[in-house]
Parts: structure tokens; C-alpha cells; sequence
């Protein structure tokens, strides 16, 4: 879902119009993470991007746009994993990288990830048609994906949706609930390594539950 949509008859937009577009983006989302929408204005996303408001203006019209297009970015990122699921792949090792990279990506883009929380929270009034149709698509073709898993016995039998389910709502928790987890491990979580890890026990709590079971006797 590309933030930069092109009318009939219009121009692709230039390398410095896509550099400065992605520059207004990461300004939003420092601001919008911050202080939510309505805390958020046109001028603080500017002054943080280091332009005018009327340059800012000239690739958004309104917040509202700058704010969806934030958020379909995010959206964009954190799927990219997930449609890269291969049926073809060893069950073990996709679920395995999918739930590394995704722990990764929360872990450094911890913006993005409570962004995206207060939007949820919020009723998701922006994205919502976005999860109806592309998420709730792409959620049910990776879900037939690891169902076929199941079929095949290369994997315990697990509800695929549910599963999908528990792998974001573990990874998420560890941007969303950063401070938590800081308040508990102190100094561990800037140490070399501690990503690798958290994705380490992650992976052995979730994989162990997934993996096909060899009836006894």
C-alpha cells in the first residue's frame, strides 16, 4: 500500500520528492508516537522534518493524510514478513524467521508499534478499511498456509489464526510494553545480544508448542 499515490496523467514523483516524503514520515511518526493525533500539528511535524509548513503542505495537504500515510507504512513494514511465509519452506525454520524478524522489527521501530496500538485502541478509525481487506486477506492465506502444515503433520495441530495471533501479540510486547520490561531486567536490555535472546526464548516457548508430536507406545 504505497503512500505516494499517482493520478491519471500525473508524474511519478521525482528521487528528492520521495526522499522528502519519507523524511515528512519519519518526523510524524517521532511526532505522532508522542503525542497522538490531535497533540500532533502541521508545524511540530515540519520543524522536526526541517522544512516549512508550506513545503510540508506541498506533499500533504492535510494531517490527516500525513497521519494515514504513516500508518499504512507501518502497515506495509510489519506485513512484509508475513507475506514472505513460504508454503514451500520447512514449517519450522519460516515460523522461525517470521517470528525473529517480527520480534526485531518491534524491538527497533517502537514507535511505529505503539502508533499503531493507539490506533487499534482507538477503534481504528483511519485503518480500518485497510484490515478488513488486505490484513484479513493476507491473515487467511498465510492461515491456509500452516493449516496444509498441519495436514501434512509437519506441525502439531494448532488454530493458524490463533497462532498468528499469539506471534504478534508476543513480539508487540516488546516495544509497547518497553518500559515494563526495562523496569524488570534494568541494564539486560541494552546489552549486546539481548534481542537475539528475547527472539531465542520466544522461539523456544512458541516452536515447542508447534512442533509434530510422536505418539508414544
Amino acid at each position: 500500500m504505497d503512500a505516494t499515490v499517482i493520478e491519471d496523467g500525473e508524474r511519478p514523483p521525482t528521487r528528492i520528492q520521495r526522499e522528502n516524503r519519507e523524511v515528512i514520515l519519519e518526523a510524524a511518526l517521532t511526532a505522532f508516537s508522542g503525542h497522538g493525533f490531535r497533540g500532533t500539528t502541521i508545524d511540530e511535524i515540519a520543524r522536526r522534518a526541517g522544512m516549512s509548513k508550506t513545503n510540508l503542505l506541498y506533499y500533504f495537504r492535510r494531517k490527516e493524510d500525513v497521519y494515514r500515510a504513516v500508518l499504512e507504512r507501518t502497515l506495509d513494514e510489519w506485513l512484509a514478513p508475513l507475506e514472505a511465509l513460504n508454503s514451500d519452506g520447512d514449517p519450522v525454520e519460516e515460523l522461525r524467521r517470521y517470528i525473529t524478524l517480527k520480534l526485531r522489527m518491534s524491538r527497533r521501530t517502537p514507535e511505529a508499534s505503539r502508533l499503531f496500538a493507539n490506533e487499534i485502541l482507538a477503534g481504528a478509525p483511519v485503518i480500518r478499511s485497510a484490515l478488513e481487506t488486505r490484513l484479513r486477506g493476507l491473515v487467511q492465506e498465510k492461515a491456509a498456509v500452516i493449516r496444509g502444515w498441519v495436514g501434512q503433520r509437519r506441525l502439531a495441530p494448532v488454530d493458524p489464526v490463533h497462532l498468528i495471533f499469539l506471534i504478534w501479540a508476543t513480539t508487540q510486547h516488546y516495544a509497547d510494553f518497553a518500559p515494563q520490561i526495562r523496569a524488570i531486567l534494568g541494564d539486560q536490555v541494552d546489552q549486546p545480544g539481548f534481542d537475539d535472546q528475547a527472539a531465542q526464548a520466544v522461539l523456544t516457548i512458541v516452536l515447542s508448542g508447534i512442533r509434530p508430536r510422536t505418539d508414544a507406545g
